[in-house]
């Protein structure tokens, strides 16, 4: 199989990045739904500021592409660690 080139162009208001520090995660038997959330602090609520929508496919290769990050990051910065505090869900 041929190796192809694959262009991808990052417009600058999505180059900007969107800050989230919650993931609401559901799915079906056709697709994963990721809702990036942002929750400020003290607040009893959030806001959803990005939905992307993936095949369970494409939500396994993200898994496995995500922990060849963080390993690479753990190897270059140490481990990532959790405070008690950090682990907690809901309010």
């Amino acid at each position: 199989m041929e190796n192809k080139e694959i262009k991808i162009e990052l417009p600058e208001k999505e180059a900007e990045g969107t800050y989230a520090n919650f993931v609401g995660i559901g799915f079906n038997n056709a697709e994963f739904i990721l809702d990036f959330i942002r929750i400020m602090p003290g607040l009893n609520k959030g806001k959803v500021f990005s939905r992307v929508i993936m095949t369970p496919q494409n939500v396994k290769s993200l898994l496995m592409s995500l922990e060849n990050s963080v390993k690479q990051y753990e190897e270059k910065f140490g481990e990532i660690k959790f405070e008690k505090k950090d682990i907690k869900i809901g309010f």
